[in-house]
């Protein structure tokens, strides 16, 4: 029996845009396809979801593989990007709705050391009963020991909860870990798929 929602956040509950991002610190197309590709799509963006480098090494290695106009610009954008971050309305309403039905609300993320400051921006956050960034574990979705460490952590049978991702990969790794996982497309989607696996909603 499902007790608990466990939501992903980029993709899922906030946008996450690297381009869109990119072209609010510059003022030409170029410059941020630039800013996009020395940072957010960079390897460095993964080690920080990991938490296996600081912000600082990430800025000082994207810094170098920019020309030196840019780098004002791609240190802007590495201290202020999550404060641009919009949310997708639907699926915190159906976290609130989820929550006001007497279930667990939780956020499991590959996300860097920023996330507190991430997680009380999101809308839903009075409904949140619980949350795992990977920096602080040092460990990343689709590990199956995140999804253990996850549920060792606040107390909870994996089977009783129920995780969506807008990763395949990352599904995959919830399922291996005895959780019930659902492949985001869509709050409808879900909500529908929750109440298929027993959510009275």
């Amino acid at each position: 029996m499902i007790e608990n929602v466990v939501f992903d956040l980029g993709g899922v509950l906030m946008h996450f845009d690297p381009i869109g991002f990119s072209r609010l610190f510059t003022d030409t197309e170029e410059d941020a396809e630039l800013i996009c590709r020395a940072l957010f799509k960079s390897l460095n963006w993964a080690y920080l979801d990991a938490g296996a480098i600081s912000e600082d090494a990430a800025l000082l290695i994207a810094k170098s593989k920019l020309p030196e106009r840019l780098h004002p610009n791609v240190e802007q954008a590495l201290a202020e990007w999550d404060l641009k971050r919009t949310p997708i309305q639907e699926t915190n309403d159906l976290a609130a709705k989820i929550k006001q039905a007497g279930y667990g609300v939780y956020i499991l993320s590959n996300a860097s050391v920023r996330f507190p400051r991430i997680v009380e921006r999101i809308p839903c956050h009075d409904s949140i009963d619980g949350w795992m960034a990977s920096a602080f574990e040092h460990i990343v979705k689709p590990d199956p020991e995140i999804y253990r460490r996850f549920c060792e952590r606040f107390d909870l049978a994996p089977e009783s909860c129920a995780f969506t991702d807008d990763n395949q990969d990352n599904i995959t790794g919830a399922l291996a870990a005895g959780m019930r996982a659902h492949l985001f497309r869509g709050a409808d989607e879900l909500e529908d798929w929750l109440r298929d696996e027993g959510l009275k909603l």
